[in-house]
């Protein structure tokens, strides 16, 4: 029988979330569920399969689990894996991606920062709320979607949900990425055009973050980037915080060289009180939330389970990151 070590961190539910975890593979393996992947360091080196909501997975992780044979990520992202340990050990590290188990909550978390930020419903609410009524004061500042560019970076499984979703605001959808999609897709999305990402800053009334977090995507939109943005545009990220340099995100909300921002996601998670952002003016944020709603939490338990019960059939695993 096979041991399964599942790291579900605190800040998503912690080992109340992976409970069910420990009932589902009652006669292929044992599972002990922890909060973090060296809290059972006896269950670390005994682990034959590491599912992952969250919890790091770190270089002496993996060396302390010499019976390793998948590292199986319940979420898209897999930047909290070190994938170069894993890569020279040999051992396969998976994500969801081909389920689109986030997508549609995704792209609809998207849509309702942009909204909020379009319809400045947080200013709105707080001056309602202190007896102010904000009309006056916010009608020069209320916008439509209709007739904007939204421009997406990374039209993936998520990205193309959002890319739907706009087409039906009567948005026009450009998107970046390392290669142009297909006539096909690119017509069923309203005639979406490929652009480099600088043209795309340039281009766009929203930007829409749905990029892995990788080396080569970290602090994609720095100074340098935002700084192609016009003073009207909004950025919205609910992929991975570290996308964005926060403070230099900061600095140009300060500065009034950014319309807003809508954040579903931070670097670190939790923030800390120290964060500007909490503080900038025209934010939108929310507790990375995009991918857990009561549905997508089902589909997302539902697709790394059945990634791990193939591989302890002996099926070749999908989704394969590194």
């Amino acid at each position: 029988m096979k041991n399964i070590l599942a790291v579900v961190s605190p800040h998503v539910g912690g080992r109340t979330a992976g409970a069910a975890l420990a009932t589902v593979f009652p006669d292929q393996a044992r599972v002990t569920v922890v909060e973090a992947a060296d809290e059972d360091l006896a269950a670390l080196r005994e682990a034959h399969v590491i599912i992952t909501g969250l919890g790091p997975v770190t270089a002496a992780h993996l060396a302390a689990a010499p019976h390793l044979e998948l590292v199986q990520c319940a979420s898209h992202g897999f930047d909290y894996v070190d994938l170069d340990a894993a890569r020279e050990r040999g051992i396969p590290v998976c994500n969801i991606g081909s389920s689109g188990a986030e997508k549609q909550n995704v792209a609809e978390q998207t849509f309702a920062l942009m909204l909020a930020l379009a319809k400045q419903l947080v200013p709105a609410h707080t001056a309602l709320v202190e007896a102010d009524w904000a009309l006056p004061r916010l009608q020069q500042s209320i916008t439509e979607l209709s007739g904007k560019t939204l421009g997406i970076v990374g039209l993936g499984h998520i990205g193309e949900e959002v890319a739907r979703r706009a087409v039906a605001f009567d948005m026009t959808v450009v998107y970046s990425g390392p290669r142009p999609v297909s006539p096909e897709t690119a017509a069923r999305l309203g005639g979406a055009r490929h652009l480099s990402l600088d043209d795309l800053l340039r281009t766009s009334d929203y930007v829409s973050l749905h990029a892995p977090l990788t080396d080569g995507t970290r602090h994609l939109l720095d100074a340098e980037r935002l700084a192609l943005l016009k003073p009207t545009a909004f950025v919205v990220n609910t992929a991975r915080g570290a996308l964005i340099d926060q403070d230099a995100l900061a600095d140009a909300l300060a500065a009034g060289a950014l319309a807003g921002a809508g954040l579903d996601v931070f670097d670190p998670e939790p923030p800390t009180a120290a964060l500007r952002l909490l503080k900038a003016p025209n934010v939108v944020l929310s507790p990375h939330v995009a991918g857990v709603t009561r549905e997508t939490l089902v589909r997302i338990a539902l697709a790394a389970v059945q990634n791990v019960a193939d591989h302890l059939a002996g099926e070749p695993p999908r989704d394969v990151v590194s």
